[in-house]
């Protein structure tokens, strides 16, 4: 601020036949003029389509305004959620916490070790990786923080030196920006058919067969985001089988698990799969975004963790090292509160029993709401086939609404969703359900 009252005092004073003469800082009137310039040249950020709508619903007036934007469990009167695991965690944590010291840069050891158990130690191949000391992981800062991680790793040290990411479309809006911001190239797969409202299966294995060999390629476990539609297991081994011929590296996306059958470890299909054929050396690598925002509740938290599979435990420490090298950069190292809950719930068999059930009963009521909106279209004889609705799995339904539907949603009737169709079921309770599917009629008639 002193630097700049300097500079503009400096101007008032020089003389107006040299504009480019010198200033006491060295600087000229071409470049003062730049700088008061500077401000004007930076764009307006585009808001986040997810978020923005959360800010536009929360300055409607309207009492039955509902919002079915955003991916977080609400219980049956709408509100927030605390799980009663959670809680019981929380008790022992205030109870027996210690300090509030810095954690290691990729995290907890312990957390990061029991994380490792409970993804990879329900099945043979898993464990046997874990026996071998050949899986890095890391605590990251959620899903979202695990990706990044995972990008900066493959735009650094993919194996095949290819920057292309294939994902499928539509996907979760954040995974294009996260890898094209950390320099490497998104490209999309054909995942839905929106004529049918289900899985485009010729169509996504016809793209992955013409990826780039040597690129990688996300997949969402289960739960996908925004459509509901999952592969079943039979059409998972022919999705893999391409994969491995077409030597592409595997990212796993796991931010749903547990809703979609309401098993914690039921959901753990893909994964299993692909570590298998890692294991039998089908596979260089494969690489696990895991988050316990949604199975925990533990939104605020931004608790996950990042995993990639090495051939070796010396590889394993090297890739640490690389990992540990990224996170230092960009926020040295991970927060400790949601990490040690994490802690307690995996390590407490009372508190992990809990747990289950609490899951099991979220995914129970996003299925009973799922089911109640499909009964009272059906109901109503709507023009419009719903079928999909109870075909699909987890938080989301991809409804199929056209985007000026959506927008009539909202303008005449405060119900707020995503532009392309997506609602999230976990949204919807005994007391909105049927304001939400009076409403669906109406706009599609």
């Amino acid at each position: 601020m002193i630097k700049h009252k300097r500079l503009l005092a400096s101007l008032s004073k020089s003389s107006p036949k040299s504009s480019q003469a010198p200033y006491s800082d060295g600087l000229t009137k071409r470049h003062v003029e730049s700088v008061s310039n500077f401000w004007q040249h930076i764009p307006l950020a585009p808001a986040d389509p997810i978020l923005g709508i959360t800010e536009e619903f929360n300055k409607d007036s309207n009492p039955l305004k509902t919002n079915l934007s955003v991916g977080a469990y609400r219980d049956d009167e709408g509100k927030p959620y605390v799980l009663p695991s959670i809680r019981m965690a929380s008790s022992v944590l205030y109870h027996t916490e210690s300090n509030k010291e810095y954690t290691s840069i990729n995290g907890s050891i312990n957390y990061n070790s029991l994380v490792k158990e409970f993804l990879y130690g329900s099945f043979v191949s898993g464990a046997d990786l874990i026996k071998q000391d050949r899986i890095s992981i890391a605590q990251s800062l959620s899903g979202t923080g695990a990706l990044k991680l995972c990008a900066e790793f493959l735009r650094d040290w993919s194996p095949y030196n290819s920057r292309k990411v294939y994902m499928p479309n539509p996907t979760w809006s954040n995974h294009i920006n996260i890898f094209e911001n950390s320099g490497l190239e998104p490209q999309q797969y054909a995942y839905y058919d929106k004529k049918t409202n289900s899985l485009d299966m010729e169509g996504m294995l016809n793209d992955l067969s013409n990826a780039e060999p040597g690129s990688s390629v996300l997949l969402h476990a289960c739960c996908h985001n925004p459509t509901g539609v999952d592969p079943t297991p039979e059409q998972w081994d022919q999705i893999v089988d391409v994969v491995i011929n077409k030597g592409l590296i595997p990212i796993i996306d796991i931010a749903y698990q547990g809703f979609q059958s309401g098993s914690l470890f039921n959901d753990l299909y893909l994964l299993e799969l692909i570590t298998n054929k890692v294991n039998q050396g089908q596979f260089v690598t494969s690489m696990v975004c895991q988050s316990f925002a949604k199975n925990m509740g533990l939104y605020g938290e931004r608790i996950g963790s990042v995993s990639i599979i090495t051939p070796d435990s010396k590889t394993r420490q090297i890739v640490d090292s690389q990992i540990k090298k990224s996170i230092r950069s960009i926020y040295s190292s991970p927060s400790i509160h949601g990490a040690r809950l994490v802690e307690i719930v995996l390590s407490s068999p009372d508190i992990f029993t809990q747990w289950e059930k609490d899951v099991s009963q979220m995914a129970s009521r996003i299925k009973l709401m799922r089911s109640t909106l499909f009964d009272l279209l059906e109901k109503k004889q709507t023009l419009t086939t719903w079928d999909h609705l109870v075909q699909q799995n987890g938080m989301f339904a991809f409804t199929g609404l056209s985007k000026e539907q959506i927008i009539r949603l909202k303008e005449e009737y405060s119900i707020y969703a995503t532009l392309n169709g997506r609602f999230s079921i976990a949204g919807l309770n005994s007391g909105n359900v049927e304001y939400v599917a009076d409403a669906m009629d109406k706009v599609t008639r």
